[in-house]
């Protein structure tokens, strides 16, 4: 009896630090996230198959403003742009002047870019989170903890405060890596960034 107590005893030891470690992770993305309630930067984004053979390469420009606000661009050959105003995201493909408007519901705030502009205080909630440090190199994992995601997981880096990659991982084994320079945190942003208007005679899909 006394072993099987002991054993309890330990297991229950072991389960109570794994979730103060596990609050630790959370409480330290949640305080990198908060620092910057406004990034812009340039990016350069690189697709892999699950052999490692890269599928795509692009680059471009993005901006975020919490809560909700964000800004991607890529450039050409393969240009669009994607706007959220904080309740709908438009998709522009000029290429097709097609314009698709969505709500911004849950799937579409746990894409990793509008991460970095979403509300923080439910980050917890939707994944598990572990982190790792390495000098002034934060790497945090995160994994959704619902099935209906666009990822299986998640690493964003953050180097000196800010953030510096991200690297998504889907169902399938493809990894898409982005990688952020001329990162800068807390400048002014014009309100027009975040609001795209469909130019005339575009063709304009509701979803």
């Amino acid at each position: 009896m006394r072993l099987i107590r002991m054993m309890l005893v330990s297991a229950l030891s072991l389960s109570s630090a794994s979730v103060f470690a596990a609050d630790a992770d959370v409480a330290r993305l949640s305080q990198l996230l908060e620092r910057s309630t406004t990034i812009s930067a340039n990016f350069s984004q690189l697709a892999l198959d699950s052999s490692g053979t890269q599928l795509q390469e692009t680059k471009g420009q993005m901006a975020v403003k919490r809560p909700g606000l964000f800004y991607w661009h890529t450039d050409a050959p393969q240009e669009q742009v994607v706007v959220s105003d904080g309740k709908n995201v438009t998709l522009w493909d000029p290429d097709l002047e097609q314009a698709t408007i969505k709500k911004l519901d849950q799937r579409l705030t746990q894409t990793p870019a509008l991460l970095l502009s979403g509300d923080i205080s439910k980050i917890g909630q939707s994944y598990d989170i572990t982190s790792k440090e390495q000098g002034e190199v934060m790497d945090f994992v995160l994994r959704p903890k619902t099935k209906d995601t666009l990822f299986d997981s998640l690493r964003l880096s953050f180097r000196g405060g800010l953030i510096n990659d991200m690297q998504l991982i889907d169902s399938v084994g493809q990894r898409t890596n982005i990688m952020f320079t001329g990162v800068k945190a807390n400048e002014s942003i014009p309100a027009s960034k975040f609001e795209f208007v469909v130019p005339k005679g575009a063709d304009v899909i509701k979803e």
